[in-house]
């Protein structure tokens, strides 16, 4: 019999094959038990694709084989906290895919059930396995920026709503569109390479604009257009703008799915007393600052090693030491509790404070 750790995947879709699944086919301290999809075509067609595992529709059968150990959930948001919090109470150790949950009370009743079980509970904020932003969080830990008393986060691009009509752009599933989607990402980036600190106040406003007209939205392309339905819903922000007062720096954010202005501007701008960094998102970093009286830049080079595949080797490995990994749900489930306040003061149309 295999001494390999045996896992199971919940959710077959895009983020399921493109990140996680081959992830662990490349671990080889691993195999995959289970795959597990709603739509069992796409459990089946992944068992011929990776020539392994059993194809299952309920998640159930999971819980009830004491042999899965872990699970990655790859689901729509919506059930995020219902099947991670199941999983948990099953004995299973869970890696759930970002956001944690469609809302921040239910992202609480995630880590009320974790700490309820002690089994481990990582969530898919990949970009904290990233070799930019560790190093920039190395840098800005050494003080080499002075005070970062500033942040600026843009994650807007052309025309990019994904998936139109269906789960991403309904709001009961999702919970909310370009921030809980993209917005997700490029604040736990701040907070992560900030050092986590307290938010304060929260001010925000979040739009939805350019998809409302679903038979007249104009594209080149679309992630995950599988599930497209222009007869489905599309109630979710796709713009948003916020300013958060931390107990560390200030951050302003300006968040697109779409826009009417034809560029893609996904950076993030640490602004310090003795130096800055501009970090592309995805790419590499510039650092500016001064040196000997004059102008100064530099394009640092690093090992730039496949975040998801650190990430499901962190995941895996954690289980087994016990080791807390940056990811796990009390690092950042602040993030969650962000996004909250900004959709909860653009309802309100005025700050929130925390």
């Amino acid at each position: 019999m295999s001494d390999k750790m045996k896992v199971a995947i919940i959710g077959c879709g895009t983020i399921a094959n493109s990140a996680h699944i081959p992830a662990y086919m490349n671990n080889t301290e691993c195999e995959i038990k289970y795959f597990c999809d709603i739509i069992p075509e796409r459990a089946q067609k992944a068992v011929e694709q990776y020539g392994c595992g059993i194809a299952v529709e309920d998640y159930r059968v999971i819980l009830a084989d004491p042999e899965v150990e872990a699970v990655s959930i790859c689901t729509p948001n919506r059930m995020h906290s219902v099947i991670t919090c199941d999983c948990l109470r099953a004995g299973k150790h869970v890696l759930c895919e970002k956001p944690a949950a469609r809302i921040y009370e239910d992202a609480l009743k995630m880590q009320q059930v974790q700490h309820e079980t002690g089994k481990v509970l990582n969530i898919g904020v990949v970009n904290r396995f990233n070799s930019a932003v560790n190093t920039i969080k190395q840098i800005i830990d050494n003080g080499e920026l002075g005070e970062v008393y500033h942040v600026y986060v843009s994650f807007r691009s052309h025309r990019s709503i994904p998936g139109l009509g269906g789960a991403f752009t309904t709001k009961e599933i999702a919970g909310g569109g370009v921030l809980i989607d993209w917005g997700v990402h490029f604040l736990d980036i701040v907070m992560y390479c900030c050092g986590d600190p307290a938010p304060l106040t929260v001010s925000g406003k979040a739009y939805s604009k350019l998809g409302v007209d679903m038979p007249n939205y104009v594209y080149e392309s679309m992630w995950s257009e599988m599930t497209k339905d222009l007869n489905g819903t599309y109630d979710v922000d796709d713009y948003v703008s916020g300013f958060i007062r931390t107990s560390g720096p200030t951050v302003t954010l300006n968040g697109a799915w779409a826009q009417n202005v034809g560029v893609n501007e996904m950076y993030i701008d640490f602004l310090g007393d003795k130096a800055g960094i501009r970090l592309n998102y995805g790419a590499d970093f510039t650092v500016f600052g001064t040196k000997d009286g004059k102008l100064w830049s530099e394009k640092p080079t690093f090992d730039n090693t496949n975040m998801f595949q650190n990430e499901i080797n962190s995941f895996l490995r954690c289980i087994r030491t016990g080791e807390k990994l940056p990811s796990h749900i009390d690092q950042v489930i602040v993030t969650a509790k962000m996004m909250q306040a900004i959709y909860d003061s653009s309802d309100a149309g005025k700050e929130i404070a925390l």
